[in-house]
């Protein structure tokens, strides 16, 4: 027992010697991100974007390792947005988007960041790049006027017109016609080509469709051939696109012309990538119509024989991300298991499955050079953010090839993560993480802020944070709580589905119980408790307002409030369709049920309200909502409105005021 004490005085000695890890020290943190290996496996490419706190910015910077280690050099300086760097097939080239010349565009440069280039100059941009692998082309994105095309004059002339009106009114006469932060515009995201030296870029998607979907594409939702003959893409292509996830893989020549449908699957295919030979195309699929939390499974089509093989099948996780072994013989993917994300491979033609790379942490974005003997990947944990590390792929102790965060880190006192399991009231079990607070002495004690994470099929896990910093929190003096409730992602897909229609439900009750187990901590003030969400996390603190007065204080960030509005201002009406079985005029009844806006009379907890007015996913009328009720119950509350963010907030002035305001509207409830 003396020997513990010793121990725990020892740590708080530590932590004391090192300052809080507040929000100045996060903001000076490099954030690393899309490693790529150069094909002759000597170097590898990322991207680094810092945080310029005076100039409310984040500029983005390509930079360079060596493989075998060494340091990392800065390669781009002019523009304040440089990245996605690409590979040429012969290492001598490196493709990226840069805004260097007053616009977003392709260009190239050598691997000591010489002789750049501009290959495009369009006047709707490009984004998204791709080295075709014979190194020919490059395929990339760009928003145009479907009229117009690949036709830049005729796209110019369009964009001037828009930018010259006087009248900003939009007209729609379909859904979907707006997402995330965005009006839906009279453009498309198309698909196009160009010759890797320049010229002409030819749209390969023409037509009224988003390549990739507006709503659930993304940079991995397409590819090109081995051979650089033919690319395939991700596409939405029914009637309705706000009520459908059905997204199905198309395939058209490298050359244009009409493009060829190769799924029929009525959830959603996604990410697509060719194998290295040529012989296989694999893709994330889920399986049910308009469930975008369905279990992803990993899919690998033979080309020349139709032969579809789901490898995943029996795997209960989801398959996030993969890339293929040189050989093509296997895949390597990750999977998240229990608050942590590993490396994983299998063969192509099925069989078992052995693991990669692993630990407390949560590993992405892997790629292997040609032997296929090394393999590069990310790694964050919950102490310390993305750093990208080498290992070999058949396993064996990885080495950090970035340190780009060490200095500030060591100056730094970050709580590691404790895992607990507790059961709920039906007998499942309910893993949570806990972060203790900075210069914790256990003979103290703390307030606890439960903080519950969106979704509602997200996590918490050994992963790093900018947005709801558990580190920062615990800085701030809390006990930091982070249960997995029903719903969340990690445990099964059971797990998962036990929130549909559910919402207030079983989730509640989980979270209730991780709280009685953390009120009973020895050192826990189970008098201070306060609790605090955002999205569905935002909905459970709505919940909770009407369920519960065991909290001092409530932080509620957009949030859903009324189940009935919302459902007639949200983008992706699939969504609450598949959650609550249908719309409100429909389930009138389970709407009313599941709504926290049910139980306003019985509100009496302290509420913080924070929205942002470009969020369309939960819109900011539902935050003002609920500060409505809040004020007219004389429920002691406050409203912080961002007009400039949407879901998440992003600008760092911004991101430091909204840690400010939460922080010190906890601390008036629980430490007075």
């Amino acid at each position: 027992m003396r020997r513990l004490f010793l121990l725990l005085a020892s740590a708080a000695l530590v932590c004391a010697q090192k300052q809080p890890f507040d929000t100045t020290v996060m903001m000076q943190l490099k954030r690393m991100s899309d490693p790529q290996i150069s094909p002759d496996g000597q170097w590898v490419a990322f991207t680094v974007q810092s945080v310029d706190v005076a100039a409310n910015q984040k500029p983005a910077q390509v930079w360079i390792v060596p493989l075998d280690g060494g340091t990392p050099r800065q390669m781009t300086h002019d523009g304040d947005d440089n990245e996605r760097p690409r590979w040429s097939p012969d290492s001598r080239r490196i493709a990226y988007i840069s805004n260097r010349g007053g616009s977003s565009q392709i260009w190239m440069m050598d691997p000591d960041g010489g002789n750049a280039k501009q290959i495009t100059n369009l006047s709707t941009e490009a984004d998204g790049v791709l080295f075709a692998p014979d190194g020919k082309n490059l395929v990339f994105t760009s928003a145009v006027y479907p009229d117009c095309g690949g036709d830049d004059a005729c796209n110019r002339r369009n964009l001037d017109a828009d930018r010259a009106s006087k009248v900003k009114a939009r007209i729609y006469t379909e859904l979907l016609y707006r997402h995330w932060t965005q009006w839906q515009s009279r453009r498309r995201s198309h698909l196009f080509v160009v010759p890797a030296g320049g010229g002409v870029p030819k749209d390969l998607t023409p037509g009224t469709r988003d390549v990739p979907p507006f709503s659930l594409g993304g940079p991995d939702d397409y590819d090109v051939s081995p051979d650089g003959q033919e690319v395939c893409y991700v596409m939405n292509s029914d009637p309705v696109p706000a009520t459908s996830t059905n997204s199905d893989l198309y395939a058209v020549s490298i050359e244009g012309g009409a493009p060829r449908r190769i799924t029929t699957n009525p959830g959603a295919d996604l990410s697509p990538h060719y194998s290295p030979d040529g012989k296989y195309l694999a893709w994330r699929s889920q399986i049910r119509a308009g469930y975008e939390s369905d279990r992803f499974r990993l899919m690998v089509l033979e080309r020349a024989s139709g032969r579809l093989m789901n490898l995943t099948e029996n795997l209960d996780r989801w398959v996030n991300s993969f890339t293929w072994s040189p050989d093509s013989a296997n895949l390597f993917f990750t999977t998240a298991d229990r608050g942590r994300q590993a490396i994983q491979l299998m063969p192509v033609n099925g069989g078992p499955i052995r693991i990669a790379a692993s630990g407390e942490s949560e590993l992405d974005d892997m790629q292997l050079t040609r032997s296929g003997k090394t393999m590069v990947y990310t790694q964050q944990t919950g102490t310390s953010p993305v750093e990208i590390y080498r290992a070999a792929s058949s396993g064996g102790a990885p080495v950090a090839l970035t340190h780009l965060n060490d200095a500030v880190l060591n100056g730094a006192a970050a709580g590691s993560l404790e895992e607990v399991w507790v059961n709920a009231p039906d007998g499942a079990r309910i893993q949570s993480f806990i972060v203790k607070p900075y210069g914790f002495d256990p003979a103290r004690k703390y307030p606890v802020l439960m903080m519950i994470h969106g979704g509602p099929q997200g996590n918490w896990g050994y992963s790093w944070s900018y947005r709801w910093n558990q580190q920062v929190f615990a800085a701030a003096g809390y006990v930091v709580v982070m249960p997995n409730p029903r719903g969340s992602t990690g445990y099964g897909q059971k797990f998962i589905d036990e929130i549909n229609n559910d919402w207030g439900g079983k989730a509640f009750d989980d979270i209730m119980a991780v709280t009685d187990y953390a009120a009973n901590l020895p050192y826990v003030d189970p008098t201070r408790m306060v609790a605090a969400g955002a999205s569905y996390g935002g909905y459970m603190i709505d919940w909770i307002l009407g369920h519960t007065q065991r909290f001092k204080a409530l932080v509620t960030h957009d949030g859903v409030y009324d189940l009935n509005a919302e459902f007639g201002a949200t983008e992706e009406l699939w969504f609450p369709l598949w959650e609550y079985g249908g719309t409100p005029w429909d389930k009138p009844e389970e709407y009313q049920k599941w709504s926290p806006s049910s139980y306003v009379k019985d509100f009496h907890t302290p509420t913080l309200v924070v929205h942002g007015e470009l969020d369309f996913r939960v819109p900011y009328e539902q935050g003002l909502e609920l500060f409505t009720a809040l004020q007219m119950q004389k429920v002691p509350s406050k409203l912080l409105v961002f007009p400039d963010e949407g879901h998440w907030v992003l600008k760092p002035q911004n991101s430091l005021l909204w840690y400010k305001t939460v922080i010190d509207w906890l601390d008036n409830w629980s430490k007075k």
